[in-house]
């Protein structure tokens, strides 16, 4: 692919998830470092979520521990050192903050970019009390919190909004700006919170320049779910028609100034996951 930006850096790609019907492997995501020439990119593991698209929990046989899940991240990032960052997916509705879990986190540190939650698949709101400990901890570490937004009251913007407004002092990225929606609701969200974020992830490039047109270019992040769609997400959706992120590579760069373009490619997540590229 053609480079379209100084730089790229990806927030959010996964590994794992086969138990709710994706399939996303460390080969994809090596892809997308070899192939698409990301610099850097920022992995949580789908192997955590609890709960399927209907919000059942799925059964223990299915269910794959924080430590487990963390551990295939963090094989990955030091395979590619420098490149990968790992955001522990976490699961506050059937584990909450365990010992374990905290000790994996603190003695990786150097690799650790982010906190992961998906308030669908654990059918939770990210303000609920049991979530909380996660948050105290990205304060102490001065991390960065990462929420999947939409499909569900639980997951919706507002929540994710409430939770910025009880630790001022953490960063949340809102990923996906309220998925399924016109984003009008994340949109204003954006603008009630200084330490929330919007990601791009299936967030239509409409959507992006509003954002910046409103509260300039430093609020919003590149994101992509890849490798959600297979190892060429960027280029195609599953049934072969031309990717969102086409638009973002080669649409995008037209209609807003080059340094708002490589505010939000790169530099925005350089900062706020403190990020050395």
């Amino acid at each position: 692919m053609k480079k379209i930006s100084e730089k790229i850096i990806d927030t959010h790609v996964h590994i794992g998830g086969e138990a709710v019907g994706f399939n996303m492997n460390e080969d994809m995501v090596e892809k997308l470092l070899g192939y698409y020439g990301v610099d850097y990119c920022i992995v949580s593991n789908c192997d955590n979520v609890e709960g399927d698209h209907r919000h059942h929990l799925l059964p223990p046989e299915l269910q794959v521990s924080q430590t487990d899940g963390l551990k295939r991240t963090l094989d990955l990032a030091k395979r590619f050192d420098g490149r990968i960052g790992a955001a522990p997916f976490i699961k506050p509705v059937t584990e909450g903050l365990t010992r374990d879990f905290r000790k994996m986190i603190l003695d990786n540190r150097d690799m650790i970019k982010a906190i992961k939650i998906h308030p669908f698949h654990s059918n939770i709101s990210p303000a609920d009390e049991r979530c909380l400990p996660y948050w105290e901890l990205a304060q102490e570490l001065d991390v960065p919190v990462v929420s999947h937004t939409g499909g569900c009251e639980a997951a919706g913007s507002k929540n994710l909004a409430k939770a910025a407004k009880m630790f001022p002092k953490v960063r949340f990225v809102m990923v996906h700006m309220d998925l399924g929606t016109d984003n009008s609701l994340a949109l204003n969200m954006l603008g009630e919170c200084d330490n929330l974020y919007g990601d791009t992830t299936w967030v239509p490039v409409k959507t992006t320049i509003e954002a910046i047109k409103r509260y300039s270019s430093k609020k919003m992040v590149f994101g992509s779910d890849a490798p959600i769609d297979g190892e060429d997400t960027y280029v195609h959706n599953r049934s072969g028609r031309r990717s969102l992120y086409q638009e973002y590579f080669y649409d995008l760069p037209k209609m807003i100034e080059r340094e708002d373009y490589e505010n939000i490619m790169w530099k925005n997540a350089a900062e706020l996951f403190k990020i050395n590229i």
